[in-house]
């Protein structure tokens, strides 16, 4: 059992009779009244994220959560299939469970596939992935005071906002967290 006002960015709990896993929280203590702690957090059976608001000391279990190195093999039906990468197991995921993962996901990449018992609760990405740049308008510097950016189509699918000077061939570096683009690898 843990307590509220011990929660920590990352850490999985069981609310409510479900896994949630903590992406966000702060420790209010206003001039009135009691403290109180305020979390962002995710529910890994459904993939939805709420805010709620927690007295610091109310106390939740520990959900048990088993990371397993897998490799994404292929989609087909709305199903994105993994091997384990030790017992050669084949799992299927609907694209439910994986969110917005998909957005990042490129065959062959291992990837954590987050299990509770015999439930499978979805992926944790690797923080940051190189993807190649198959769709971007050229580059035209004008009057920006700023770096200026553009749209960017990856190998995926996904469309993020990249520097001008990136071109389509580019190979570059998103952060799978944010969906930011952050460098261009060479």
């Amino acid at each position: 059992m843990i307590q509220a006002g011990d929660f920590k960015n990352g850490m999985a709990v069981v609310i409510d009779g479900q896994v949630h896993q903590v992406l966000e929280f702060q420790h209010v203590k206003p001039g009135r009244g009691q403290a109180f702690v305020r979390a962002k957090i995710k529910n890994l059976e459904t993939g939805a994220t709420v805010n709620r608001t927690f007295r610091p000391d109310e106390r939740f279990p520990l959900a048990h959560i088993e990371k397993r190195d897998m490799q994404y093999l292929y989609e087909a039906d709305g199903q994105y299939f993994f091997m384990d990468t030790e017992t050669y197991d084949q799992v299927g995921l609907a694209s439910e469970q994986l969110g917005d993962a998909v957005r990042f996901l490129k065959e062959g990449m291992v990837v954590k596939v987050l299990k509770t018992g015999d439930k499978t609760l979805g992926i944790e990405l690797p923080t940051a992935v190189d993807l190649k740049v198959v769709e971007t308008e050229p580059g035209v510097r004008g009057d920006t005071a700023q770096g200026g950016s553009k749209p960017a189509k990856l190998e995926t699918g996904a469309v993020v906002q990249v520097p001008l000077f990136v071109d389509t061939g580019d190979v570059i570096r998103v952060d799978t967290r944010t969906g930011e683009y952050v460098e261009r690898v060479s």
